[in-house]
């Protein structure tokens, strides 16, 4: 049986741009199809935005053909819930990003552990695997 993940949106712009910047662990966990990766429409919001904003001018094409980059990852979209939503908002910690902060509580709702090589997870109570 495989493991279950949520993939951080760096880590699902690596995948898809620079798979070399994956740690080998991540890379292995990609590539596994008895495994599950999900990605949160968080991710899509993140990185629109920050392509609108010039700060991932790169990120043209991942925008452009979002679903069909999922697709190729065999990726599973995680719906944002009011339940997510609501724990997002109530998380205790100073994190002030709200795009860790939905992720970070759609992994807690979800049970997965959050693919991820950004330490300021830990400060959410999340499990992550790099």
């Amino acid at each position: 049986m495989g493991v279950r993940v949520l993939l951080d949106t760096h880590a699902l712009l690596w995948a898809l741009m620079e798979p070399a910047k994956l740690s080998p662990r991540a890379r292995d966990i990609l590539k596994d199809p008895a495994n599950t990766v999900f990605v949160s429409p968080a991710s899509a919001w993140e990185i629109a935005t920050q392509h609108r904003l010039g700060r991932l001018p790169v990120a043209e094409s991942v925008v452009r053909g979002y679903l069909k980059h999922l697709a190729t990852l065999m990726a599973a979209e995680v719906p944002i819930t009011a339940e997510h939503a609501l724990l997002a908002g109530s998380l205790a910690a100073e994190h002030r990003d709200p795009f860790d902060r939905m992720l970070a509580a759609q992994a807690l709702v979800e049970g997965v552990p959050l693919l991820t090589a950004d330490p300021a997870f830990s400060a959410l109570r999340v499990e992550t695997v790099w």
